[in-house]
């Protein structure tokens, strides 16, 4: 779902604001002690079930409109958040157990270097991540065997189609490739078939082809999110290139040559690996991210280029994203899409 308005009364007893958001990108401005961090870690909190946060914040009302209709209603009544939530004109008290169910949601912080684990313990963010993409390609390459498919629910389709959906099935399939993952195509068989292959044994490369598609749902986004990813860094940093290697580490390269360990980049270059990584590889179709300053750290002409990655991804994605910065060069030339945090009692 997109989030279409958001509108808080009271914020620190003093701040009343209404946001009208794009469905792809929406930058948000506003001077120092605005409340614009808090306002973004509400809406995070909100639906990430995070009630002990909402408490922290002295605030009367939140509401959040979905362009599909529904409102999410968070009265604070007496310190204690009370959510409902509105559809067709209806309310119903909800759990924040069932907020948490309306938006997938990724936040981050201007603090994003570090992530403090369930267990209470403060761990260094890109480190983990690099751990957490390792695991994830190491899962991926050890799940190569194709699995056999319900035949209830399938297309029914004559040769010609067939033969068509296996070329593009194979051309995905070249790009996952391209990514490190490739599956385990039975002995014997090639994919994608011939017009003769299915003549002569159309049942078996049925099988085949709907086994196919199954490993294609499960692991197209991991592939793009790899490419994307090193592109993206690549374009952006001056002298190192980053790649990952087949068994999943991230490795960083000078020009030169010389390989260098992830904990000798700058805090700029370490702030885009973190930034890009929790976008991509976090971030799910029709779902949300919140990105606070993404300028720390990062020099003016790399602030300038935020915009259109954000942009890309978005739309490519098909994720909402807001933006909170104190920067112009991070909007740059998209000021269409910007909005300024004012407040409506002032």
């Amino acid at each position: 779902m997109k989030i279409r308005s958001v509108a808080v009364k009271g914020l620190f007893n003093e701040f009343d604001y209404e946001l009208n958001l794009n469905p792809e990108l929406t930058f948000i401005h506003s001077p120092n002690g605005c409340g614009k961090t808090v306002l973004m870690h509400m809406i995070y909190s909100l639906f990430r079930g995070d009630v002990e946060f909402l408490q922290e914040v002295p605030f009367d009302r939140l509401d959040i409109d979905f362009k599909e209709g529904v409102r999410v209603i968070v009265e604070n009544r007496n310190g204690r958040p009370f959510i409902q939530v509105q559809k067709n004109e209806l309310e119903s008290v909800v759990t924040p157990e069932e907020v948490e169910k309306l938006l997938d949601i990724n936040y981050l912080p201007p603090d994003r270097t570090t992530i403090t684990k369930k267990d209470g313990h403060i761990v260094n963010a890109l480190d983990y991540y690099a751990h957490e993409l390792y695991e994830t390609i190491r899962r991926t390459k050890d799940d190569s065997a194709l699995r056999p498919q319900p035949k209830d629910g399938r297309k029914v389709m004559n040769d010609s189609e067939m033969e068509f959906w296996c070329k593009d099935l194979k051309a995905k399939l070249d790009f996952i490739k391209d990514a490190g993952f490739e599956p385990q195509i039975p002995q014997g068989m090639r994919f994608p078939p011939s017009r003769y292959d299915l003549l002569d044994n159309r049942e078996a490369y049925e099988e085949l082809a709907f086994s196919v598609s199954d490993y294609v749902d499960r692991n197209y986004q991991l592939a793009e999110s790899v490419i994307v990813y090193t592109d993206i860094v690549n374009n952006i940093f001056l002298h190192k290139t980053i790649s990952v290697s087949d068994s999943g580490k991230i490795i960083v390269t000078m020009r030169n040559g010389t390989t260098i360990p992830l904990s000798k980049l700058s805090s700029g270059e370490t702030q885009v690996l973190i930034l890009f990584y929790v976008i991509l590889f976090h971030s799910r179709a029709d779902g949300m991210v919140i990105i606070d300053e993404p300028e720390i750290s990062l020099h003016v002409s790399w602030q300038q280029m935020l915009g259109d990655y954000f942009s890309d991804i978005c739309r490519v994605r098909k994720v909402q994203m807001v933006v909170s910065t104190h920067s112009p060069q991070v909007i740059h030339d998209k000021w269409d899409l910007a909005q300024e945090l004012v407040c409506r009692n002032a």
